[in-house]
């Protein structure tokens, strides 16, 4: 009797399935990711690399979108990749006549016209305040969109594609019925890259092997000084964050960077498109993204 009680025992034990394992702390932060992008009706493309640990998040990483002004960051790699060959220097002055000047983000359209600028400064303000006239101006200097393309190309970031100036974008935008038809039809993009190829370009640039190390310390000391804090920076302490922002809200709200500590330098590449609602919802949940990705690679030993 007492053996046929414990062969039950020991046949009902076998027929329980096993204790479910927790998952591993990367997949739950892929996961706590994926419930903040679903609570935000939009289309997400995101990726997360720390260069320390190797760990990386890829959320629809591939998907080609559009940039906006993220695409200011190929463009200031080509500048420098130009001023690595001679063609201009950081020094060398740049008359703004009237005739540049850009509607949108930026302040060279509210100074006197044919002020005069250093190259550094039309880079730096291209990138800290988004300024249009200054991309267009960068345009100038490097020959328009294919080097910048060619360069890209030439760095196996295939995905990364410059569409056309400043001026260009704003003209179809002007042409179109109104802005959220503009977007739905999405004939015009300020700029095309993945989340991942962008977020590879990042990972150069933190390197220094985006033309050189120099250039890439530069580079980084211009992103660094980004004004606009509402996305990747909102809630993050603890580190330094080198980035870019694009925009056209409330439709698209992009913010890529590196987020940079003692220990620790992540590289996130954050997309969106097709968003409908309050833009200030797009930020909030991108900056909530930045906070987890922050605060689980601080803990990482």
């Amino acid at each position: 009797m007492r053996s046929c009680f414990l062969l039950c025992l020991a046949t009902l034990a076998a027929a329980q399935p096993p204790a479910a394992q927790p998952a591993p702390p990367l997949a739950r932060l892929e996961s706590n990711i994926q419930r903040i992008t679903r609570s935000v009706n939009a289309t997400w493309g995101i990726y997360i690399k720390c260069l320390e640990t190797g760990e990386e998040i890829a959320l629809d990483a591939d998907r080609q979108m559009d940039t906006m002004s993220v695409i200011k960051i190929p463009l200031l790699a080509e500048a420098f990749h130009e001023i690595e060959a001679g063609t201009f220097s950081l020094t060398d002055r740049v008359a703004v006549p009237e005739t540049a000047k850009r509607p949108g983000t930026g302040i060279i359209r509210s100074l006197d016209a044919d002020v005069l600028l250093s190259v550094k400064d039309v880079l730096t303000l291209m990138i800290i305040v988004s300024d249009n006239t200054a991309t267009d101006l960068a345009y100038a200097m490097v020959g328009g969109p294919e080097p910048v393309n060619k360069l890209m190309e030439s760095w196996g970031l295939h995905s990364i594609r410059a569409t056309g100036t400043a001026e260009a974008w704003f003209k179809a935008l002007r042409a179109a019925p109104n802005p959220e038809t503009f977007h739905r039809q999405a004939k015009t993009p300020f700029g095309l890259s993945s989340p991942r190829d962008m977020g590879r370009l990042l990972e150069k640039i933190e390197k220094g092997e985006a033309v050189n190390k120099k250039a890439s310390d530069t580079m980084l000391e211009i992103l660094r000084a980004q004004v606009y804090s509402s996305r990747l920076p909102r809630y993050v302490t603890g580190f330094r964050i080198a980035h870019k922002t694009g925009d056209f809200l409330p439709y698209i709200g992009n913010d890529v960077g590196i987020l940079e500590s003692p220990s620790r330098h992540i590289v996130m590449s954050v997309f969106t498109a097709q968003h409908f609602g309050a833009g200030a919802s797009l930020e909030d949940a991108i900056g909530r993204i930045a906070e987890l990705t922050a605060n689980y690679f601080a803990a990482r030993q």
